[in-house]
């Protein structure tokens, strides 16, 4: 029996409908303000941080899931430039984690392109590492630890290094990285996380220092790096790895504190448990925490009701740190701790955060129905 042209077109758009329908809808205006705080980051580099720094690589790792959302190929161009630039290589210390930072944006354009020149060196690098291991004195004292930084020590070292690790075993179908990272990052957890607050001190020298109200010193990008580094490693962590549970379950107890801790005007300010003493904006900081809730959120892992509005005032208050121009203001300086600092300092680590904010919130703005999700990995 032959077909009328009407019923061979409905069997066509019968066919082509399920693909078209799979197709990501993101929001157009979170990508734009993204595209835009990129671009004038990558046209105003820099010039005191060197291409392989955690300054940079924590941009980078902002760029690449920008060019995720975005439709645009000159933002992965641009990461693949980097890496040619720097052929590839990591930092010069081979142990330190923040040199380890880079290899997230080389481990991602590797599984994109599968060119092995690409994660080369951090598996060289690696590979020495797993061969030479340090013991697990975390004590941050150069006197009576004086290779601490060759260890995860402090907690921003639990974003630049162990993603790094996780990403490569991704790549690469080796679980030995993902074996070291996972037990190497319950090794600083259980140096650094309180479980009665669910946040992270900043190294071991924070654990009897004490805010102006007399409240423990919770440094708000600090426990940014650490939550945000949490979702690196569940990004590239498989279902059923036997500790995925587990750093599930932390990111869970840090996502709800967090959001609890977010003052009115949408920020999450310098210090977390004393924000009446630093009282400007801070946009690091807040960038890795809207990162953080809104992924949990496209994600099914936390509660929409308790969340979402958290989510959707920083990323709010995150906007209102951009210039006309794309310049991100409002980013603490580079240190350990919260601080007074000038309105108008930028960063482009800071840039990174508010990229990676970007990129889960043009996700979120079409992931509205929370009973289609469950709170389960």
């Amino acid at each position: 029996m032959s077909l009328s042209i009407l019923q061979k077109a409905a069997l066509a758009l019968f066919a082509v409908g399920p693909a078209l329908s799979a197709a990501p809808i993101y929001d157009r205006a979170a990508i734009a303000i993204a595209e835009r705080v990129a671009d004038w980051q990558i046209a105003n580099p820099a010039p005191r941080w060197k291409s392989t720094d955690w300054h940079n690589a924590a941009f980078y790792a902002g760029v690449i899931a920008l060019s995720e959302v975005s439709s645009s190929p000159r933002f992965k161009a641009a990461m693949v430039r980097m890496g040619e630039t720097n052929a590839w290589k990591l930092g010069e210390r081979p142990y330190h984690a923040d040199d380890h930072a880079v290899g997230q944006t080389y481990a991602d354009l590797y599984s994109l392109e599968h060119d092995p020149r690409m994660i080369g060196p951090m598996r060289s690098t690696f590979d020495f590492i797993l061969a030479h291991q340090k013991d697990d004195n975390l004590l941050f004292d150069k006197v009576r630890n004086p290779d601490f930084l060759d260890r995860w020590s402090w907690c921003d070292s639990l974003f630049m290094s162990p993603p790094a690790w996780a990403k490569l075993s991704l790549a690469t179908g080796d679980s030995r990285y993902l074996d070291f990272a996972a037990s190497k990052w319950w090794v600083t957890s259980d140096y650094l996380y309180q479980s009665e607050e669910h946040l992270y001190f900043r190294d071991s020298t924070y654990k009897t220092q004490r805010e102006r109200n007399g409240k423990k010193v919770f440094w708000s990008r600090g426990n940014g790096w650490v939550i945000a580094g949490a979702v690196r490693m569940l990004q590239a962590m498989p279902k059923e790895y036997p500790s995925r549970p587990r750093f599930l379950a932390q990111y869970q107890e840090m996502a709800l504190a967090i959001s609890a801790l977010q003052t009115p005007d949408g920020f999450w300010h310098s210090s977390l448990l004393d924000p009446g003493s630093y009282p400007m904006k801070e946009s690091s900081g807040t960038g890795f925490f809207c990162f953080a809730l809104a992924w949990g959120l496209n994600q099914g892992v936390l509660d929409r009701s308790r969340v979402e509005p958290s989510v959707r005032k920083a990323w709010v208050a995150l906007q209102s740190c951009v210039e006309p121009s794309g310049r991100l203001n409002h980013v603490q300086p580079v240190g350990s701790t919260p601080v007074i600092f000038d309105e108008e300092s930028t960063e482009p680590y800071g840039v990174g955060a508010f990229l990676l904010a970007a990129s889960e919130m043009a996700k979120l703005s079409q992931s509205t129905d929370a009973s289609s999700k469950s709170l389960t990995p």
